[in-house]
């Protein structure tokens, strides 16, 4: 029997090619016809090729119709803003300065520094331009004229004014420059080219609250991440009318290229005058690329979720990072889950994708931009992220005879591996430190590798205060190893720490350690024999990983590695060798300090007496 269905599931070239000559074979019309040899192949083949374009382009708009799918940034664009959600703009580089102008005769009243004042500086021998974009005026202090706090923005002002036209029924006014930073964008309307009366206008973060007088306005990214504004109708939100001029002023960056300047120099004057002294009370930072699709894609339905309030650290987590461009990673939790509870308070760590931690000024603006999204009963506070230091002793072997590399030349490939991991897994809150995907990688750094030793402690630092009796809390927030009771207490236990001298004694080198039974003790050393001084000198948590050291009175830090330093380091180990990062705290390897060795594994070969004289390395 001829058959008269076609498998149409398969999207696969060849795949069709091959169902539509079983169809064709399958009718009496064309049972003697060479479908390879024939003309027909030609006609198969178009029919083949027809059939796959037009699934592949089928499936494509599918994957294009879901914001979890979608390639094409416009699309994923698009997808998000049903979301309420606007990818943020590339962003400026911004400096805090404090500008003293020199020399001002005494009968001057006041000081105006103009919007568009331009400082210049210099990062890797390339000069940079930042600007202000706003006003600032002072009055003498004490005959000083000072302004404080002046933020400037790497880049260039500029300005665009469009004529609104009723005629246009979808008219949007677009910015032009694509490394626009939309955080200084400032849109105002002029009555008329006559009428040059001005109005501010704010951009609008929700619907709630608009009415047919509210100056707002609204912002969407538009093609080639260019970004445009739009205006209410009239009912929500002020509809500009005909002959309106609408300006937008706004900051054209190089995104990150300015990051880290720290001096700046006076271009042109502050009316009139050009002797100034500058100081730098903020290093620029927070220049970032416009955000990425895989962004858009994950914090769009987050934001949606969070419906315009921060209520759960989620909220914060997810507000933070469409308000803050520069957040790397950034972890929220309830000042109630703190070691010192803290009610009504949501603390927020922010790891910026450039540098450490955040200026003051950045701290400020953040939670300035927070306060629409707070519920009146909490308030934010920002910390700074803690770093965890991990430490590692990994005994390496490998085949000698299955490479011509060196020891040496593994080693540093596997220490480039530990960095790697650093980079992309523990930079962040969430980076949990896994021990087997460490093993794992050290192994496969090089084929030749055989087997690595690899054992884990944990370090964290404190600063004393010096010559002041205070007490420290050092949190490691993972358990420690103790598995009895005095375990390993005439070695010191599972705590070692840096030298210090206190008060009223100059010539004596103390360190720390604890007994296996909650105490941490103080206590000197004469070669190898420790003397300790106080047997109670702090307690230690090994469940919780809480150090407390109390009644310490420090006069001198000992240096460090052979480096002068400011802090005392506190060394443990802990009771699993996966460590978990909690709240504010982010992981690393300090791969500088870890003790790697690599030697050549004898056990090669297949003689009886291979293994006589094999030497092992403890994993404890």
């Amino acid at each position: 029997m001829a058959s008269n269905k076609l498998t149409v599931s398969d999207l696969d070239f060849d795949n069709i090619k091959i169902n539509l000559k079983t169809f064709l074979q399958g009718q009496s019309e064309f049972q003697d016809y060479d479908f390879e040899g024939s003309g027909f192949a030609v006609l198969i083949d178009m029919l083949a090729y027809n059939t796959h374009y037009l699934g592949f382009n089928a499936n494509m708009l599918a994957n294009e119709m879901y914001l979890d799918s979608a390639d094409i940034r416009k699309n994923i664009v698009s997808l998000a803003k049903m979301l309420g959600y606007t990818p943020t703009s590339a962003r400026a580089s911004n400096a805090n300065l404090s500008v003293k102008v020199n020399n001002v005769p005494s009968t001057t009243t006041s000081l105006t520094m103009a919007k568009g004042t331009v400082f210049t500086t210099s990062v890797n021998a390339t000069s940079y331009q930042f600007v202000t974009n706003q006003s600032y005026t002072v009055q003498p202090n004490s005959g000083v004229f000072q302004f404080d706090n002046v933020n400037i923005f790497e880049g260039t002002l500029v300005t665009f004014k469009y004529t609104v036209d009723s005629n246009d029924v979808d008219q949007k006014f677009i910015i032009p420059s694509p490394n626009a930073d939309t955080n200084t964008l400032k849109v105002s309307v002029q009555t008329s080219v006559s009428d040059t009366t001005t109005e501010v206008y704010s951009l609008a973060n929700s619907y709630s609250g608009l009415t047919d007088v509210t100056k707002s306005y609204f912002l969407q990214e538009s093609d080639d991440e260019r970004y445009e504004v739009y205006f209410g109708d009239g009912i929500l939100g002020k509809k500009p009318v005909d002959g309106n001029i609408v300006i937008l002023e706004y900051v054209v960056t190089n995104k990150t290229e300015a990051n880290g300047a720290s001096t700046f120099t006076l271009s042109g004057d502050i009316d009139g005058f050009s002797n100034v002294t500058i100081t730098t009370t903020s290093n620029a930072a927070n220049g970032s690329e416009p955000q990425t699709k895989e962004s858009i894609r994950f914090n769009a339905p987050l934001q949606y979720t969070a419906q315009d309030r921060a209520v759960t650290s989620k909220d914060y987590e997810t507000i933070v990072k469409s308000v803050y461009a520069n957040a790397q990673s950034v972890s929220a939790w309830g000042g109630e889950d703190d070691e010192t509870p803290q009610y009504g308070v949501v603390k927020i760590a922010i790891k910026p994708i450039s540098g450490s931690t955040l200026t003051t000024s950045t701290k400020e603006s953040i939670k300035a931009q927070l306060k629409k999204f707070n519920v009146v009963s909490v308030r934010p506070e920002f910390v700074d992220p803690e770093t965890t230091t991990i430490l590692l002793t990994s005994n390496v072997k490998f085949n000698a005879e299955a490479t011509t590399k060196t020891a040496d030349t593994i080693k540093s490939n596997v220490i480039t591996t530990l960095s790697g991991y650093n980079t992309n897994t523990l930079n962040q809150f969430d980076g949990v430190f896994r021990y087997s995907k460490i093993i794992g990688l050290i192994d496969n750094t090089d084929t030749s590798i055989v087997s690595n030793i690899t054992t884990v402690k944990i370090r964290k630092d404190f600063t004393p205060l010096i010559g002041t009796s205070s007490k420290y809390d050092v949190y490691f927030r993972n358990s420690l190893y103790n598995p009895h009771s005095g375990h390993n207490s005439a070695s010191g236990g599972i705590l070692s720490s840096t030298g210090f001298k206190i008060d009223g004694d100059a010539d004596t080198i103390y360190f720390l350690d604890d007994d296996g039974q909650g105490n941490v003790r103080r206590y000197s050393l004469s070669g190898s024999t420790r003397t300790y001084a106080n047997n109670t000198q702090g307690t230690i948590d090994y469940s919780t990983g809480a150090v407390s050291i109390s009644s310490l009175n420090v006069s001198v830090v000992e240096n460090i590695r052979g480096a002068a330093s400011t802090v005392i380091e506190l060394t443990v180990t802990p009771s699993s060798n996966d460590v978990v990062p909690v709240r504010d705290q982010i992981l690393n390897i300090d791969t500088a300090n870890s003790t790697i060795t690599v030697e050549a594994d004898t056990f090669v070969g297949g003689s009886a007496d291979a293994g006589v004289g094999y030497t092992t390395t403890s994993s404890y």
